[in-house]
């Protein structure tokens, strides 16, 4: 029997001038990390609204991250 690894699903909110800044930075340095996060761009962590964490549960996330 094959054992499944389990990779959670994570999806982070990321600010414009900050956090967006430094995962591009890592992109451009070829630096990896995992397909499983996916990044989505904000103006500003402040602007996150409660309702967009909630849907990132509903569409199948397994954890969500929010940086400023």
């Amino acid at each position: 029997m094959t054992e499944k690894v389990f990779s959670p699903e994570i999806v982070a909110f990321c600010c414009h001038y900050c956090a967006y800044a430094a995962a591009d930075l890592a992109g451009s340095m070829r630096l990896e990390y995992p397909t499983s996060i996916k990044v989505i761009e904000l103006p500003c962590s402040g602007k996150i609204d409660v309702l967009y964490v909630l849907r990132a549960f509903e569409d199948g996330a397994d954890g969500v991250m929010v940086m400023g």
